[in-house]
């Protein structure tokens, strides 16, 4: 709130802030989700699922600064909202183009060379490290992975930062 008007009434926030605090919460609610198929879903992320989480994680805080008086108006803090899910909305794009087998991923995806280790080094590597590969889906809805939804839900949620960038 931004304080009381004529009629002693609490103002509205601006609608671009409002705009901007509901796409922090639909990436609050997207990192919720997350963990909730990872804790209580038993449902381990692969690399790329982590990758996935910073730009959410991003928003998060970029919509908390957005709650500070002084930062409330600022539009560089949307633009990095805005940039933050298009990033987000690409890695998913690049994690459903591994799924499908568009491209291949990246070595911490599919278990790469080990470098250095010696055969038994890598071996005791590998079985202390779950492996988790990005080219398997885990889960689907409706024919999408979650990937496909994590791409989906960024693209709208950047929708929602970029009419928070627009003057009220």
């Amino acid at each position: 709130m931004t304080g009381p008007d004529a009629r002693g009434e609490a103002e509205s926030p601006p609608v671009p802030t409002l705009l901007a605090g509901l796409a922090a919460a639909g990436s609050a609610g997207m990192l919720a989700g997350a963990f909730a198929f990872q804790h209580l879903g038993g449902l381990a992320p692969c690399e790329m699922c982590l990758w996935q989480r910073w730009p959410h994680a991003l928003g998060i805080a970029l919509g908390v600064l957005l709650l500070v008086p002084f930062l409330r108006e600022s539009r560089i803090l949307r633009l990095l909202g805005l940039v933050s899910m298009l990033v987000g909305a690409g890695i998913a794009l690049m994690h459903t183009g591994v799924e499908r087998g568009w491209w291949e991923g990246p070595t911490e995806c599919s278990g790469g060379p080990g470098g250095d280790l010696s055969a038994d080094q890598l071996l005791d590597a590998i079985r202390a490290a779950p492996m988790v590969r990005c080219d398997e889906v885990a889960w689907s809805m409706m024919g999408l992975s979650m990937a496909s939804w994590n791409g989906i839900a960024s693209v709208a949620l950047a929708l929602f930062w970029a009419a928070s960038l627009r003057r009220s």
